[in-house]
């Protein structure tokens, strides 16, 4: 099956489907997903706290998503893959955007690439879309800007900022961005904004009226209990499964009970006076 492409992914808002978008960076989770069925895979900045263990995402580099998007590539065979733009490489200059989202697409296999910001962005994305990179935008709460936030809260919750991020949506649909994320904006708002866009929006933290949702790999698997956002919903809880097995694991190294013979390998079988050796023949594993 082919992978999907920004036509497939417009089609699904036309016919009213939800569209689904998970995280992933690494090959292992994105064959994952992918086998699930999910439609668009984001290689986020997010890497820098899921992976790296930072607080805050400020200091994931180019190279960093490069790596992590071929990573991911690797892992994908219909799911319509889009990364990140970190921090400081796209803020600078249109061109350096540009450049950037060259670079991710050239080097680490990405469809589109995502960028934060409204107004400000605006430039950068008509440059990137005219060299035929497709844009996925980025408002409501847009992590690389949290100092400036003041934390991770919910955005435009007044009625001026609400009429910005309205703005700020249609100014970035015109500029050619063919998706929006909207993360942790009030539902009716994000209802709002999708209603006005010929666009889709993919929705974090912004109720169930947008044209698709997010989320992280890890949260929705249940990786990190300590983690427990509103927007959240576990699907699963793995990580008592995950620190049990691995616990049984370290218990059967300790009490001799792993490896056994089924798991180990036996010398190579002599051959017998005046046997042929046969091609095509596996050496006995015991």
């Amino acid at each position: 099956m082919p992978r999907k492409t920004v036509l497939d992914l417009q089609e699904l808002k036309a016919s009213r489907q939800k569209i689904t978008m998970v995280t992933a960076y690494d090959a292992t989770m994105a064959r994952l997903v992918d086998t699930a069925g999910v439609d668009m895979v984001l290689v986020g900045d997010s890497v820098g706290m899921v992976i790296q263990g930072h607080e805050d995402t400020l200091s994931v580099t180019l190279d960093d998503m490069i790596y992590h998007g071929r990573c991911v590539a690797r892992g994908l065979t219909q799911a319509h893959l889009t990364v990140d733009l970190p921090f400081m490489t796209y803020q600078v200059s249109a061109a350096q955007a540009l450049e950037s989202a060259g670079r991710l697409v050239k080097e680490g296999r990405a469809q589109s690439v995502k960028l934060e910001g409204g107004a400000r962005s605006v430039a950068a994305v008509q440059l990137i879309v005219d060299a035929g990179i497709p844009v996925v935008g980025h408002l409501g709460l847009t992590p690389q800007s949290v100092n400036a936030m003041g934390g991770y809260r919910v955005q435009a919750r007044e009625d001026a900022a609400a009429e910005a991020l309205m703005t700020d949506a249609l100014a970035l649909q015109e500029a050619g961005a063919f998706c929006l994320v909207l993360e942790m904006v009030p539902a009716p708002l994000a209802a709002e904004v999708t209603a006005a866009l010929s666009i889709p929006t993919i929705g974090i933290g912004a109720g169930p009226r947008c044209d698709g949702q997010v989320l992280v790999c890890n949260d929705l698997l249940g990786l990190d209990s300590r983690f427990k956002p509103r927007f959240v919903r576990r699907f699963a809880e793995l990580e008592s499964p995950v620190i049990d097995a691995i616990r049984g694991y370290v218990d059967a190294v300790q009490d001799g009970s792993f490896p056994t013979r089924e798991h180990s390998f036996g010398p190579r079988k002599a051959k017998q006076p005046g046997a042929v050796a046969q091609s095509g023949t596996i050496t006995r594993l015991y």
